[in-house]
């Protein structure tokens, strides 16, 4: 298996994921609060969809 660096915009999503994922454990986000657990796990398959993925 090659890994390829993520491209920015993939990056960029993770990143906002994983950050309304410990937002929405301190503050009270509609969605987000009851799901953060999966927000976060979805951060971080996107991360490693644009690892594993070539040019994505």
């Amino acid at each position: 298996m090659r890994l390829s660096a993520p491209t920015t915009v993939v990056f960029v999503i993770s990143l906002i994921l994983a950050v309304l994922a410990v937002l929405g454990v301190f503050t009270a986000i509609p969605f987000i609060t009851p799901n953060a657990f999966w927000v976060a796990i979805a951060a971080y398959v996107v991360l490693f969809l644009g690892n594993v993925m070539k040019g994505v």
